[in-house]
């Protein structure tokens, strides 16, 4: 009976820690478009948000520090700039892959899902990869962030079994053969990770995809709901001017963290992108409609 009980414990452990089976065959482009398209891939991403320097010079954009206060303590953005020491200067293709769809550092350890990694595993390998190419032509700057802030019982090594609870409780999200559709669902559920802040947790801090972008509590901080039903006024119009402007249909701006999402971030989409967005989350209703 024990050596039955010590397998079982043995494939569990396999399941949970075991590392991500990534192609060793990856290699970070340094082409000029690869390097151009990362750029604004990590525009679209909102990185800048979390991970921009402290102080009021730009130069020093990346370079992290940012603290985020949960209900599970303070985590500090990290510094993304190609630092050898304080950075991400050594990184190799599958680090990126390892970190950005799996959650996993490059020693292997695992990183709290304050990064939404969760939201970033349903981007593409050459999304992310292009993305590493982008941030390893910036300058290296050297910043250390300080370690997160947590409690005695919260460790890196628990964060395994909170990924495989919130496998378990994630249902099938709506797929769509629509081309507009499916780039707006990609760019708000993975890309631009809007449920992150937008979609309710539970007491574990898994989101509840079954009320996707019905509005959450980050801190004391109440976020607005972006779901079919708070959105049931709102044309393609009208989002795509609150992408752009911050603008609502009643005229008045959005304030808060949001302002900065859309100075820093949504303003500079594509239009195409901007559409695409609209159409995902108000599901093509027309100005007419």
């Amino acid at each position: 009976m024990l050596i039955v009980v010590l397998g079982l414990a043995g494939l569990v452990s396999i399941w949970l820690f075991a590392p991500p089976n990534i192609s060793s065959a990856n290699q970070i482009p340094d082409s000029v478009e690869a390097i151009e398209r990362g750029e604004y891939l990590l525009i679209a991403g909102g990185c800048i948000s979390c991970h921009r320097g402290q102080t009021e010079d730009t130069s020093e954009a990346l370079s992290g520090g940012l603290a985020l206060e949960t209900d599970f303590g303070t985590f500090y953005a990290p510094n993304i700039t190609p630092d050898i020491e304080t950075g991400i200067g050594s990184w190799q293709a599958r680090d990126f892959i390892a970190a950005l769809k799996h959650g996993r550092t490059p020693t292997g350890n695992f990183y709290y899902p304050a990064f939404p990694y969760r939201a970033y595993s349903g981007m593409t390998d050459e999304d992310v990869l292009d993305m590493a190419a982008y941030l390893m032509s910036l300058q290296p700057l050297s910043n250390v962030v300080p370690e997160p802030e947590t409690p005695a019982w919260l460790f890196r090594r628990i964060v395994a079994g909170w990924n495989a609870l919130a496998d378990i409780s994630q249902p099938e999200l709506e797929q769509f053969d629509n081309e507009l559709l499916a780039r707006g669902a990609y760019l708000a559920r993975n890309l631009g990770h809007c449920g992150e802040c937008h979609t309710p947790r539970n007491g574990l801090g898994i989101p509840d995809y079954n009320r996707e972008y019905a509005g959450a509590e980050i801190g004391e901080e109440v976020i607005e709901a972006i779901d079919a039903e708070a959105l049931e006024e709102w044309t393609t119009n009208n989002f795509d001017i609150f992408l752009l402007l911050g603008l609502k249909p009643g005229g008045e701006f959005v304030g808060g963290d949001m302002n900065e999402v859309i100075e820093h971030n949504t303003s500079k989409l594509t239009d195409e992108d901007r559409d695409a967005l609209a159409a995902f989350f108000t599901r093509q209703r027309s100005e007419e409609d």
